[in-house]
């Protein structure tokens, strides 16, 4: 069984929904009739009844047993409006147009329980996205930074197969301050909490193990290092650590001065900036032969994820069930 398939089995038959804001694509609806065939979960497709036909006959599948809402007449615009507006100064004539639009609509239904997850992302830019999830979703509680993180599946690491990491962030904070990569090691445990086999052991990487190196940007990685120690003392991470002192018990072993639950034995990875986390996992997917699956979004108050825009009916499926398998 294959890493995707997994959770494709984890979530069927536990009558989960999931909204797609993007009903006009055909990819999206013929990863609905998937969804729905395969009983993977209830799909909910959000936009104009015509725009939603005209795709479902591009993409030659049948809408039977799909749920389509049009946001714009839906009889549930005055309490999500309600719920907009909680603890915001801002107008309801304006709230009400925002939850008109699908993103938010689909955000307004997983923030109010009317759905477990939503995935967009094949028609809309990933800041939009985001957008939506925190206006409407919000972030959990104590992070302040939304994220990514890729699942990388890599078919022989040492003497195991199909190895799973996580990678963060790959996709979203260009240079993270202290803080925000913080946040981004937080979430990223909690990702690999819901998704990894093993327990999840998250190494803060850098060009620098303990203190070899001196640069403001290692100080940047030992501050968040200590941030997230001083928000959750509990969780099991550790750095600064190079990759090889990470992922590697040989290496750890003649790197390190002091024990470490982490080093050498790392399974998520939290890279210092885009330029690191983006080169990195396109490396491990080309070189190694890696599946990379994602980016995810990270950090919010409920599963949500972004699509690439080009993004095949097959990831939107794989997509799906990784959402869902977190809920």
């Amino acid at each position: 069984m294959s890493f995707v398939d997994s959770f494709v089995e984890k979530v069927k038959g536990k009558s989960l929904s999931v909204v797609y804001p993007e009903g006009q694509d055909a990819r999206v609806l013929s990863a609905a009739r998937r969804v729905a065939d395969e009983n993977i979960a209830r799909p909910i497709v959000l936009g104009k009844p015509e725009q939603i036909e005209a795709a479902a006959t591009e993409a030659a599948v049948s809408l039977d047993g799909l749920t389509i809402v049009n946001p714009a007449e839906d009889d549930r615009i005055e309490a999500y409006t309600q719920a907009y507006c909680e603890g915001r100064d801002i107008k309801e004539g304006i709230a009400r147009r925002m939850v008109k639009r699908p993103l938010y609509f689909a955000g307004s239904m997983v923030a109010t329980g009317d759905a477990d997850t939503f995935v967009a992302g094949v028609a809309n830019p990933t800041a939009m996205v985001i957008q939506a999830g925190v206006l409407t979703v919000g972030l959990a509680e104590g992070i302040k930074t939304p994220s990514s993180f890729f699942l990388m599946i890599v078919p022989k690491f040492m003497d195991e197969a199909d190895k799973a990491f996580v990678f963060a962030d790959c996709a979203v904070n260009i240079a993270p301050t202290a803080e925000q990569l913080a946040d981004i090691a937080i979430a990223s445990v909690a990702s690999g909490q819901n998704l990894l086999s093993e327990a999840p052991k998250a190494a803060m990487l850098s060009f620098s193990t303990k203190g070899s190196a001196s640069h403001e940007d290692v100080d940047n990685v030992t501050s968040a290092l200590e941030i997230v120690r001083s928000r959750n003392a509990d969780l099991n991470v550790d750095g600064e650590f190079q990759a090889d002192t990470a992922i590697v018990a040989k290496v750890a072993a003649k790197k390190l001065k002091e024990p470490s639950l982490v080093g050498g034995e790392a399974n998520v990875l939290i890279f210092p900036d885009l330029n690191s986390g983006n080169i990195a996992y396109k490396l491990t997917q080309y070189l190694a032969g890696a599946a990379a699956i994602g980016p995810f979004l990270q950090g919010f108050a409920k599963p949500i994820s972004d699509l690439s825009r080009g993004a095949s009916v097959d990831d939107i499926v794989a997509t799906t069930a990784i959402c869902l398998a977190q809920v």
